[in-house]
């Protein structure tokens, strides 16, 4: 009679890896919500800093400290859930998966290359709260250097396209891959793939990731981030002009 351990061994690794990708993807659905709450409380301390409203504007500051914080354990959360799935193997004997979860979280934070105090999204509420009345002026006790290394990053991989060479926010259907997390025009990304010549890879300069269909999609944080990348363009368009007619009015 033949053994059915293997097949079950399959089975149960298949359910394990569904079970972690759909707890991956409502995690990024939470992340998104934050992500919107974060952006409406930046809007409404910009109104109550104009209407010199500071200590309401020092509790929203709180409360975007507290949002980040949850924010970055549900990303490493959502991070190890994906890792374990992905790299479980059935063995003999029982696993504990929430020692498994433990370790990589613990890990994941330990390699965290930034605090939340030193998140991007909190430089831009703050700066977005001293540009009411300091347009043009550096944040108190920051070097001009910094501000241009922090005011303009963002947490997308790339900006342009590897395919198509159109910046992401022009993009018509954007996607970006779970994998590698490169973003790219859909039609251009699908016909990449399908094609015998591209071997599946990641068409992004050095990147090594194999790309899948089904793993290249718009994921709920996607659009988030775009416009974000966007808005941020628009304010330093903005800071240019303003910078330029400043030195117009030294000329005079």
């Amino acid at each position: 009679m033949a053994s059915t351990s293997a097949p079950r061994s399959n089975a149960a690794h298949g359910r394990i890896k569904s079970a972690s990708s759909t707890l991956f993807s409502d995690n990024q659905t939470i992340l998104a919500e934050i992500r919107k709450a974060l952006i409406m409380m930046k809007e409404i301390a910009v109104d109550l800093e104009r209407d010199h409203e500071s200590e309401m504007v020092k509790k929203l500051e709180d409360g975007v400290l507290e949002l980040l914080e949850a924010s970055d354990n549900c990303t490493q959360l959502s991070n190890a859930i994906q890792s374990v799935g992905n790299e479980f193997q059935p063995g003999v004997e029982p696993r504990n998966f929430s020692k498994l979860l433990d370790d990589k979280v613990e890990r994941l934070k330990a390699a965290s290359a930034s605090a939340t105090k030193n998140n991007p999204i909190l430089r831009q509420f703050r700066e977005a709260i001293w540009n009411v009345h300091h347009t043009g002026q550096p944040l108190p006790g920051d070097e001009l250097e910094d501000i241009v290394m922090t005011s303009t990053e963002c947490n997308l991989l790339n900006v342009t396209c590897p395919l198509t060479g159109k910046p992401v926010i022009e993009l018509k259907d954007p996607v970006r891959s779970l994998d590698c997390k490169h973003i790219y025009e859909k039609e251009a990304i699908l016909r990449h793939i399908r094609s015998n010549d591209a071997q599946g890879r990641c068409p992004a300069t050095g990147c090594p990731k194999p790309l899948r269909e089904n793993t290249v999609l718009c994921d709920p944080l996607l659009l988030i981030e775009i416009e974000e990348l966007r808005s941020m363009n628009e304010q330093s368009t903005r800071a240019d002009m303003i910078e330029d007619f400043t030195h117009l009015d030294d000329e005079d």
